[in-house]
């Protein structure tokens, strides 16, 4: 099982072990870096298209948080697993995430619109917990995205986003609990933030956390060379022991790898 959890909005300087314990355990765990880079526009719906996709939105051409149809269309890392045969699962608590692999891909989805309720990540995280448990998808999405609601509401590195972030920490942890002995989870953020925005070329937007742990992860290892968000579909492929399509522009983080 490969388990890929999104933080939406999470500044890798907000990663510690008095913010979030259960995620600076796993990234001292496994392989990391707290330099990886977003892509510009760097906004939640872009970013995923680019992560999923492994282009960037130059190329699948999706620059707001309004999905449109791609002029161009290549198939994204949940459209090539199903093609291989594969079992994947969503959970998430923001819609327009349901246009991130195409009809027919998914095995099992589950959204829930309570990105806006501070305990929304945790009802995210339990269904989640419960059906990978019971059902053991071959891959499965959970996204979480309350730590992005609180940014806009307080300020990135505020007093009240540090405090979404510990709640979501606790949420993230009982997804990590669902991990079998043999799985693999691959953690990161979208896009980081500053005041109450983001969206811009800035550090403060564009640097953003990456971790990716398990029995094939080379353990407590910092990862040296650059990693783009767009390298995280190409290793997800990896683990799931299936070929990135040709047409992908990010590369698989072999440093990562035993």
């Amino acid at each position: 099982m490969v388990i890929f959890i999104l933080i939406d909005g999470l500044r890798p300087d907000a990663v510690t072990p008095a913010h979030c314990p259960h995620l600076a355990t796993t990234l001292a765990k496994g392989a990391s870096t707290l330099r990886a880079t977003s892509v510009m526009p760097s906004i939640t719906l872009p970013c995923h298209m680019s992560i999923f996709h492994s282009v960037p939105p130059t190329r699948h051409g999706v620059t707001t948080n309004e999905w449109s149809p791609m002029a161009r269309p290549l198939p994204g890392l949940v459209d090539v697993a199903r093609a291989a045969g594969l079992h994947c699962a969503f959970f998430y608590n923001w819609e327009p995430l349901r246009n991130l692999s195409q009809p027919g891909s998914l095995s099992f989805a589950y959204f829930q619109d309570n990105v806006e309720t501070p305990e929304g990540d945790q009802v995210i995280a339990e269904v989640a917990a419960r059906t990978m448990a019971a059902d053991r998808p071959d891959f499965a999405f959970v996204y979480l995205g309350t730590v992005d609601t609180a940014g806009h509401a307080y300020g990135w590195l505020s007093d009240g986003y540090l405090a979404q972030l510990a709640k979501v920490d606790r949420a993230l942890n009982v997804v990590l609990q669902s991990v079998p002995d043999d799985g693999h989870v691959l953690i990161q953020s979208d896009h980081g933030g500053h005041e109450r925005s983001h969206g811009t070329h800035s550090a403060d937007d564009m640097t953003i956390p990456w971790i990716v742990a398990g029995p094939r992860i080379r353990p407590n290892g910092t990862l040296a060379a650059p990693v783009s968000l767009l390298d995280t579909a190409p290793t997800l492929a990896r683990l799931l022991n299936i070929a990135p399509h040709p047409q992908w522009e990010g590369r698989c983080v072999e440093e990562a790898f035993q």
